[in-house]
């Protein structure tokens, strides 16, 4: 029965969280657009051939403009600009969810432990923290691709162990916030654990917040990856945006005014890292209680 009961009231407050995101219009759109785009790089296998990624038999001629047999162009090896940002998408989007569930993991068990223990274990984590806010995340980054093979495991790694130490700043202050409140001194009065007090009482204060942070990290992770990708990085044997822009670079695609080669790729980037910023601003405008009279 008790259960039953938690599960209720979880349920209304997701149908209200739900009804408050669903009044900020720009995350809305923002949530929209992302669908649209996620379907697409999803079905890209079904609606399109793969073949045409190859350049051997690759079915136009170089760096051809836009056209009714190829609407975005073709690059430097006559292959479609539009089937390579489908295909582009797949990757991008893989390594920036990929990335992120990483890195929000990392940051969340590493806010939550130096928050609830204290102690050393605060000191030690804190400092380990710090010591990656220092160093430009985008340069260990690149070092990493450096040193480790080539491959999307790689570039997720590099992103995913670099950028986590925000998202452990942010939960260490929303877990002291939730500790200090006179139920958990309740319930460890009356025996609880620090498994059943962070099971129970801190993850799921702090989700809510992480859920929010988690959708910014999206985009900074997408940025992450066509910066490797674009700096040669990457695995050359798939295509990213990324790749797609460092392609079109060296390829001379810039001074030879191919524009369709760069700009669907740019303005994938662009698109879908707004997006995930609408949605993010709106979540942490619905999850924290003193941005809810100052955003509309």
């Amino acid at each position: 029965m008790t259960a039953g009961i938690v599960w209720q009231r979880r349920r209304a407050a997701a149908v209200g969280v739900w009804r408050e995101f669903a009044a900020k219009k720009g995350g809305l759109a923002g949530l929209g657009v992302l669908a649209v785009i996620v379907v697409l790089a999803l079905l890209a296998p079904l609606i399109t051939d793969q073949a045409g990624l190859d350049v051997v038999h690759a079915p136009g001629k170089p760096l051809r403009p836009p056209s009714g047999e190829f609407p975005l162009g073709t690059d430097i090896d006559g292959r479609s600009v539009l089937l390579l940002t489908l295909w582009g998408a797949r990757i991008s989007l893989l390594v920036g969810f990929s990335a992120t569930v990483l890195s929000v993991c990392i940051g969340t068990i590493a806010g939550i432990a130096a928050a609830h223990f204290g102690g050393w274990v605060s000191g030690v984590l804190l400092r380990f923290t710090d010591f990656f806010l220092v160093l430009p995340s985008l340069v260990l980054a690149i070092a990493l691709s450096s040193v480790l093979p080539q491959g999307v495991a790689t570039i997720i790694l590099a992103i995913g162990v670099t950028s986590w130490p925000t998202t452990a700043r942010l939960v260490r202050a929303q877990t002291l916030t939730i500790e200090s409140c006179p139920y958990i001194e309740r319930s460890k009065a009356l025996g609880g654990g620090h498994l059943h007090i962070v099971g129970k009482h801190v993850l799921p204060g702090v989700l809510p917040l992480v859920l929010a942070n988690t959708t910014l990290v999206v985009g900074n992770s997408i940025i992450a990856e066509s910066t490797l990708s674009f700096l040669g990085l990457g695995d050359p044997a798939v295509v990213s945006w990324g790749s797609m822009l460092q392609r079109a670079l060296t390829s001379g695609a810039v001074t030879g005014g191919a524009w369709w080669y760069l700009l669907p790729p740019g303005l994938a980037i662009v698109v879908v890292v707004l997006c995930f910023t609408l949605v993010g601003r709106a979540l942490e405008t619905v999850v924290n209680p003193r941005l809810k009279g100052e955003r509309g």
